[in-house]
């Protein structure tokens, strides 16, 4: 077994950033939008790391995104129209007409006279590479916003069978990204949290857990192992020789898989930070060749949103501390996925202004705790 580099003792961590840093990761891929969501013809806004993005599709299909601010007036983009202009998709500014293509240029004025110096080409909204893959839309939101062209590094892969998903339940989080990420990767809640009867009602007590886990592409894993806990439910579901694994992957992607050699099962959750102080949870639940999860679709959406509303809820309650107080306590081995998450955010940071490749700090180990 690789050495451990985290430290074995209790450590008191800020919850606030240096003055002048958000404490967001960019140059990276965050996911924008379902597939669902972006009609052709259409576009909605998002709110992404601070700053307004449409992002839409053009009747042909494509996605695309761009800063949904007008340079002139600073109207949203996305209160205007989608239009052919001169065989190109624009979005037509609804205070004065501007247009602009995909790519983010303007590509008409109308008020211009034919003699006027102005040149309308010369004039920009930040445009923001995308990625469409199994129902949801991706952005790269690059730290420079003059960044142009394609995205230096390839969108998330994360394994994914299923072409789209089955259900999505989302929530926004009244906390920093930080925050939300550390909430939902926490290994010791989901017994007091998630207490509920058809999942770990009380009365099952807290077991010894002990998990192998291994650096992965920007991030970290819990290597493949067969499942415990509801070993039953599972092989009722996909028979036997039923696997898990959980993953998650920078800048916030956490992902289960629970698969044999024919089905497979997989939630996918999502994070997008909105602002420094609220965060976007998407949960995407996908699943092939698993005809009884088919009949159980009416009532598990109803499933994921209660589990959403039960970490919400705790967020909420982690407020009130957090306005008295802003270091927090964490202690190994309960908390030292908390402390690989910035551990990659700050080798994240280091490499992009080294201009070098990430090299994960990550080593495997074998973490054990009671839940």
């Amino acid at each position: 077994m690789a050495e451990d580099t985290t430290t074995t003792l209790p450590l008191s961590v800020p919850t606030e950033h240096p003055k002048g840093d958000d404490g967001l990761l960019r140059d990276c891929w965050y996911f924008g939008g379902t597939s669902a969501e972006l009609k052709p013809a259409k576009h909605i806004r998002r709110m992404m790391l601070g700053e307004p993005v449409l992002i839409g599709r053009t009747k042909c299909g494509k996605p695309f995104a761009m800063r949904d601010i007008c340079p002139h007036r600073l109207v949203p983009l996305s209160e205007g129209r989608q239009l052919d202009h001169e065989g190109e998709t624009v979005v037509e500014c609804p205070y004065h007409g501007w247009r602009f293509g995909t790519d983010g240029g303007c590509k008409h004025m109308p008020s211009l006279t034919d003699d006027s110096p102005i040149d309308a080409t010369k004039v920009k909204v930040r445009h923001y590479p995308t990625h469409e893959a199994h129902g949801l839309v991706f952005v790269y939101v690059s730290s420079n916003p003059r960044f142009s062209g394609e995205a230096p590094i390839p969108p998330p892969d994360f394994g994914l069978r299923a072409d789209k998903p089955k259900f999505i339940v989302s929530q926004i989080f009244n906390a920093t990204m930080d925050n939300a990420v550390v909430g939902l990767m926490d290994p010791a809640h989901v017994g007091f949290v998630h207490n509920q009867w058809w999942w770990r009602p009380p009365s099952s007590g807290l077991r010894l857990k002990e998990k192998q886990f291994v650096p992965r592409h920007l991030g970290w894993a819990v290597e493949r192992h067969a499942p415990s806990g509801n070993s039953v439910a599972y092989r009722w579901v996909f028979g036997e020789k039923v696997t898990t694994e959980i993953c998650f992957m920078l800048p916030g992607y956490r992902w289960e898989v629970i698969e044999n050699g024919k089905a497979q099962f997989f939630t996918l959750t999502c994070l997008t930070p909105i602002n420094e102080t609220q965060t976007l949870i998407v949960q995407t639940t996908y699943w092939d060749n698993a005809p009884l999860l088919n009949l159980m679709l009416p009532i598990l959406p109803g499933m994921g949103r209660k589990f959403l509303d039960q970490d919400g809820r705790m967020v909420d309650m982690q407020n009130f501390g957090l306005a008295h107080q802003k270091n927090m306590l964490w202690i190994d081995d309960i908390d030292v996925q908390a402390k690989w998450y910035q551990r990659l955010k700050r080798e994240w940071r280091e490499a992009i202004a080294e201009k070098r490749e990430f090299k994960n700090p990550i080593n495997a180990t074998i973490l054990r705790w009671r839940s």
